[in-house]
């Protein structure tokens, strides 16, 4: 997606052993080997262990988790998942201090991400073979041999199918009297993704589609995640923008899901960290995250990085990246003080 180039809650945070976090400065931190890939894997086997931040959901990190370490028995992977506006300045910190905790960093921030991309400052260069596969069609998922195209997310409309039987077929569906304090939506302020998204609905669904969505009260969460687990308790009947509920739905919750007519999505990109305590480790399981096994694990309900991926909604060099010039921190600032008014005043 090299139009990314063009184009590009509080702090919630989940971690299946979260007290690594704390552990995890890389002042015995091992070396990035030169040699075969089998070196790599080598030597990522005597490190032991990997830490990934990201903003996906817990659900699919704990299935990559269980992929990754079925694959690699010898390296524990560990996550922590928060959003974005949490995650990054972690990274930024982690990079200025020296002392990293994160191996790998997935996230959505597309002006991060290409600024990051260029100059080099947070990542070092892939070395896996499966990154370099034709079949990744890496000349368009992968970014200055520092970012790799790992998920989409695709917004779907979502629905209680208790309160509606008929479910949805278009966000203005929501906009419906019935449905007043009963409608969930994500809080924007400060994450460049979601503030995309607000506007990418105003444009194709009517510029005072969110005038009247918040004349209905609705409930704000932190995160997409939020919203469905809402959605899956009864708190909220609908919601116009939540990620696809397909493992909620295998599960037998009361909720169904469907694409609007023009859905709105973006792409998580990934980066090994440049101060990563577990260097190999970390390209190993970048690797991993674009094989068949990986991608699988990952995106259940995602737009998915590879063809024909069993729970994959989409494919995510298929979903265009934002336009970062309208995403600089003073506009994302701006719009979110005109978000909160609308919605919180």
């Amino acid at each position: 997606m090299k139009s990314l180039t063009k184009a590009v809650a509080t702090l919630a945070i989940v971690a299946s052993t979260f007290g690594l976090a704390a552990c995890g400065g890389n002042s015995s931190a091992s070396k990035p080997v030169e040699g075969s890939w089998e070196d790599v894997v080598a030597a990522a086997n005597e490190e032991g262990a990997v830490m990934l931040y990201s903003s996906q959901k817990p659900a699919n990190l704990e299935a990559l988790k269980t992929a990754f370490q079925a694959k690699y028995p010898r390296i524990k992977l560990d996550f922590v998942r928060g959003t974005d506006a949490d995650i990054n300045p972690r990274v930024e910190t982690e990079k200025k201090t020296g002392k990293g905790t994160a191996d790998v960093h997935m996230l959505t921030d597309a002006a991060w991400i290409t600024n990051a991309a260029k100059s080099g400052a947070y990542s070092t260069e892939l070395v896996g073979p499966d990154l370099k596969a034709p079949e990744y069609q890496p000349d368009k998922s992968v970014l200055n041999n520092r970012f790799f195209l790992s998920s989409a997310a695709v917004f779907a409309l979502g629905w209680n199918t208790g309160a509606v039987p008929n479910g949805l077929k278009s966000p203005q569906d929501i906009v419906n009297p019935a449905y007043r304090g009963k409608i969930g939506i994500v809080n924007p302020s400060g994450i460049a993704s979601y503030v995309d998204l607000y506007r990418y609905y105003a444009r194709t669904y009517g510029e005072d589609y969110w005038k009247q969505l918040a004349a209905l009260k609705p409930r704000i969460y932190p995160s997409a995640l939020g919203v469905a687990q809402a959605l899956t308790s009864g708190e909220i009947v609908v919601t116009p923008s939540v990620q696809p509920l397909v493992t909620e739905v295998a599960a037998g919750a009361p909720v169904n899901w469907a694409l609007p007519p023009s859905p709105w999505g973006t792409p998580w990109y990934s980066q090994v960290t440049s101060v990563a305590p577990h260097p190999n480790a970390a390209q190993v399981l970048a690797n991993f995250m674009v094989t068949r096994e990986g991608q699988a694990a990952l995106n259940g309900g995602y737009a998915a990085a590879l063809a024909d991926i069993p729970g994959a909604v989409a494919r995510a060099q298929d979903i265009a990246a934002p336009d970062t010039s309208d995403l600089t921190p003073e506009k994302i600032e701006k719009y979110s003080q005109e978000w909160s008014q609308l919605f919180q005043s």
